[in-house]
């Protein structure tokens, strides 16, 4: 008979924990609670040995209702105005780039690890991606993989509640299409979410889950095809599911066999973070968009977890939500071949 943590039980505890968890979160009226609540316990739980994992499938689950209800905010009009807007967003991905280099050079000198490693690390694109194309160039994958789930950590836990705890709330106009609830148009949705998202995972298109039904629900919605309002309680049963895939990265062995290099991760990220903030606050006064939604938008974060909280906060997420995902595609695209390029334009130089 199998242990329980490798049977059913496990996964299945996991999530009672999570959804116990989020509820306690939002009872105490925590920034994302349905989110950041079962991402620490899981985290916690692991940490201390506990070996929980999520259940199969359940960060596409999660990320196919995210994605729906995020696509549903592109409206004709507000895809119009978030069109308009496509200069600023190319500078959003172009700066991401430059903060993946400050940030591992900073990390670098920090924890004293190798350049092409500590690069790969600190690149805001998606941690899985990373991981691979820093393992074809050199780097150490079970670093980078380490970091990138620490930035992505770090970030969940402190861009939502400084902006939460600073008061900032509901400063756009963005609505998503306001349609009644229709679970049999609703179900079909999320099919054909769940479809696309099969479609891109086939096509090994990276965050497939995530891209895939945000295409076709952007798609859908622009042209002014109504389904269904997504309800609440939906969107938050989904972010218990990534919360508890995110908290299942973390291993205590992972932590305990580099506390430099984590440390200097911790140090670094946290640097970042405060010049993206910067950055986010100069492109506002330039721009006219307002400020916390530039944060948002520039944030070293994941693509669903920022998305969600400009949903959260009503801080436009149509913008947020292009520009993260403007900035996911030109990362993961085009990391690994710039890297190359400066590789060799390095080697030439020496060798000169």
């Amino acid at each position: 008979m199998r242990a329980a943590r490798d049977s059913w039980v496990n996964p299945a505890l996991a999530v009672l924990l999570c959804a116990v968890t989020g509820t306690l979160f939002a009872w105490l009226r925590t920034p994302l609670p349905w989110l950041l609540g079962p991402l620490l316990a899981m985290a916690a739980c692991n940490f201390a040995g506990a070996a929980l994992r999520s259940p199969p499938a359940g960060r596409e689950a999660g990320q196919v209702v995210i994605g729906t209800a995020l696509g549903l905010y592109f409206t004709p009009l507000v895809a119009r105005e978030v069109a308009a807007y496509w200069p600023l967003l190319i500078v959003a991905a172009l700066f991401a780039i430059l903060l993946g280099v400050f940030g591992g050079w900073t990390l670098s000198r920090i924890a004293g690890t190798d350049r092409t490693t500590a690069f790969f690390a600190s690149v805001p694109g998606g941690a899985t991606e990373m991981t691979l194309q820093g393992e074809q160039l050199g780097a150490r994958p079970d670093r980078v993989a380490l970091a990138q789930s620490l930035r992505i950590l770090m970030v969940v836990l402190l861009v939502p509640s400084a902006l939460t705890y600073s008061g900032v709330h509901g400063t756009d106009t963005y609505q998503p299409a306001l349609v009644p609830l229709h679970w049999p148009a609703l179900l079909l949705l999320l099919a054909l979410a769940g479809a696309a998202g099969l479609a891109l995972q086939r096509l090994r298109v990276p965050n497939a889950f995530m891209f895939g039904p945000l295409a076709v629900v952007i798609a859908l919605t622009a042209s002014a095809v109504e389904f269904s309002l997504l309800p609440t309680g939906l969107s938050s049963f989904a972010q218990v599911f990534l919360g508890c895939a995110l908290g299942a990265r973390f291993e205590r062995q992972s932590l305990a066999s580099a506390p430099r290099f984590v440390a200097g991760v911790v140090g670094s990220v946290l640097v970042v973070i405060v010049v993206s903030a910067g950055f986010g606050a100069v492109l506002a006064a330039l721009s006219g968009v307002p400020w916390p939604t530039m944060v948002l938008a520039l944030a070293p974060g994941g693509i669903a977890e920022m998305c969600i909280t400009a949903k959260v906060l009503q801080l436009g997420v149509p913008l947020v939500t292009a520009a993260h995902v403007v900035r996911v595609l030109i990362l993961i695209t085009g990391t690994g071949p710039s890297f190359r390029f400066v590789k060799r334009m390095i080697e030439r130089l020496k060798s000169k």
